[in-house]
Formats: structure tokens, sequence, C-alpha cells
């Protein structure tokens, strides 16, 4: 699956770059995101759930930043396991300078794999579109200044 778009964020481009490589910023952006551990300029880990019609999965895995063209661009590479199956892909990420504030292109490459490829095959491009859009307009949102950080919600305990 391929999806390519692009956004404009109305801040200039180095603050766009440093929400980009903000682990926090991300987590707040990323939807169904439960944790991001930074390990190193270029190496993350994380821990998203993300429902796909009637499947939801917990995926943990490795992100990975490369061909890093500061504050202009660079490929974001991951790959997530699950109890349902896995998934793989990245994003060539473009910033560019415009009269509003900054343009941010991407081109995405994805393949889930398992039992969530077969059973939500349908569900898994349009829901890669909907969480695309939300990343998006939530990041445009906290970098410009205009949302508030998400609260965390308490985790629900098991009654005895």
């Amino acid at each position: 699956m391929n999806l390519s778009d692009e956004v404009i964020i109305p801040v200039p481009r180095q603050k766009v770059w440093e929400g980009l490589n903000d682990p926090d910023v991300l987590k707040q952006c990323i939807p169904g995101c439960e944790e991001i551990i930074k390990h190193s300029d270029t190496e993350m880990e994380a821990r998203v759930t993300i429902k796909m019609g009637p499947v939801k999965a917990t995926f943990k895995g490795a992100v990975t930043l490369s061909d890093i063209d500061a504050p202009n661009g660079y490929r974001i590479s991951g790959e997530g396991k699950s109890m349902m199956g896995g998934a793989t892909g990245g994003a060539n990420v473009k910033l560019e300078d415009v009269p509003e504030g900054t343009k941010l292109s991407y081109d995405v490459d994805a393949q889930v794999t398992g039992k969530i490829a077969s059973l939500a095959q349908r569900f898994i491009e349009p829901t890669a579109r909907q969480l695309s859009g939300q990343f998006f307009e939530t990041f445009a949102e906290v970098v410009s200044g205009t949302s508030t950080p998400k609260e965390e919600k308490p985790k629900k305990g098991k009654k005895k």
C-alpha cells in the first residue's frame, strides 16, 4: 500500500522539524500511541493500538530515522509485531518553506502481514488514510500551539 499527501503547517520549518523529532510530540499525535521510547537520535521504540474494522491489534516495534537532512526531511522506517501479525513500512518526509509556514509532504509505503492482513484486508487502506489524516491534523495543531496536550487516561483496573 502506498499513500502520499501534503499538509501546510503555519509555523517555521525548524519548529516542524523539532516536532517530528520529539517523542512527546509524536506520542500526542500518533493515533493509538501508548508509548514511545527514544533510544538515540535515530532509534525509537513504540507501542500503538490500532482498530481496523472488526480487528483491534497492539503493535510493538522499532522506528528508525535515516537519510536525515535537517531541517529538510528524512526517511522514517518501522517494523511492528502483534499477536495478529505484523506491519512494516516507511515514509519519506520532506519539509519546504512556503508563505503560509511549512509544507510537509510525505510518501508512505506499508505492508501488513499475518491474520490481521487476511481478517481486515478491506479496512487496511481506508484505516491507514484516516490515521494519517488524524496524525497530520493533530501534529499541525500541536506544533502551532493551537491544541492542548492530550491528558493521560487512568488505566482501568480489574474489579475484584
